[in-house]
């Protein structure tokens, strides 16, 4: 029979995927930016925004020299927004350390901000056909299953069984198309529900295929009910028709993005008016209350809504806050409700809005 390798090369040779946009050219910062918008997001998602994001940034030097607020434009509805600053930082730092381009030591690559064991290999093994294994969502699945590999698979021991399989099977010839291939083998057969084993090339060895177990691998965690957390947001417009947004903090959900003040508990719209030197007018209606999941919480947001007849001086003279206005809207990145609650009232009939 022939090698795990060599049947899996042989099936992508005519199944695998061969016209992903970040397959054309196989430069080291094209493979690093696609793969890390591939992580947690369907690559469906992820075409149009990698385009736009190459036709913007098409290099280390162009990420670099851009402001955050332009990046996290670009990556504004990809979500994980801790991705797009790490790749900022990359940027910033290959240039200053390394000219611009990814060094030859994959250590050295680990080492950059965002950017872990796998995600290096994959830059390595993509770009420059080093051999380097790679473990993703995809890579693991199959692993798990082929092997029967027991325990979930982020648990050390079991992350460290995975890896040393990956190690061993990742050929030392063709390793760029063994990487690929095997990504697209976890990605479009074996699936993470219904996998299509009649059509996977390395069924005959597949140890939790010929136990009939293929359901019960990899073991999945269980999951606990998400704590619940609500705010609200200020929905407040000046006569204008702009909208007052707020830089949020570097870190946390939408790290760094543009967004609407938040009140805090028990504070009224004229407690934070007064707080910020406004005059507040409530206005209705608002929008209805907005529910997002997060890996570890889920939060309920409601919308309040406000008008005021002034701008501010001293807001206007802090770098913390933005007039938006979304007819000629500023280069800056939106928390996704943001976005969707702005684009939902400025599609109102003039004369709604108070």
């Amino acid at each position: 029979m022939k090698s795990f390798s060599n049947r899996i090369l042989a099936w992508a040779a005519v199944h695998g995927r061969q016209s992903l946009p970040w397959q054309q050219i196989r430069s080291p910062y094209r493979v690093w930016i696609s793969e890390i918008m591939l992580q947690q997001t369907q690559v469906a998602t992820v075409i149009p925004y990698f385009e736009r994001f190459m036709a913007r940034f098409p290099d280390c030097a162009s990420l670099a020299a851009a402001p955050l607020d332009e990046v996290l434009h670009h990556w504004s509805g990809l979500g994980y927004y801790a991705r797009a600053r790490n790749l900022h930082r990359a940027a910033v730092q290959l240039c200053a350390q390394h000219g611009g381009d990814f060094p030859p030591d994959i250590e050295a690559t680990i080492a950059l901000p965002g950017i872990g064991r796998s995600t290096a290999g994959a830059i390595h093994a993509l770009s420059r056909g080093a051999r380097h294994p790679i473990l993703d969502g995809n890579v693991k699945r199959v692993l798990a299953r082929h092997c029967a590999v027991a325990g979930v698979p982020d648990e050390p021991k079991t992350l460290k069984a995975l890896w040393a399989l990956a190690e061993a099977l990742t050929p030392t010839t063709h390793v760029a198309a063994y990487t690929q291939a095997i990504m697209d083998l976890g990605a479009l057969v074996c699936t993470r529900h219904t996998p299509r084993c009649a059509l996977c090339p390395v069924v005959d060895s597949c140890e939790a295929f010929q136990a009939g177990q293929v359901s019960e691998f990899p073991a999945r965690r269980v999951r606990r009910a998400l704590p619940e957390r609500a705010t609200q947001f200020l929905i407040l417009n000046n006569p204008s028709g702009e909208w007052l947004l707020e830089r949020r903090p570097p870190n946390g959900i939408w790290g760094g993005l543009w967004g609407f003040p938040e009140l805090s508990a028990q504070e009224t719209v004229e407690d934070w008016g007064l707080r910020h030197g406004l005059v507040l007018q409530l206005s209705l209606p608002a929008p209805p209350p907005v529910v997002r999941v997060f890996t570890h919480f889920r939060l309920t947001i409601s919308p309040v809504r406000a008008t005021t007849d002034t701008r501010a001086r001293r807001i206007m003279d802090s770098d913390r806050w933005l007039w938006y206005n979304n007819a000629l809207p500023a280069n800056v990145g939106l928390a996704a409700p943001v976005a969707s609650i702005i684009a939902q009232l400025s599609a109102e009939p003039k004369g709604t809005t108070s």
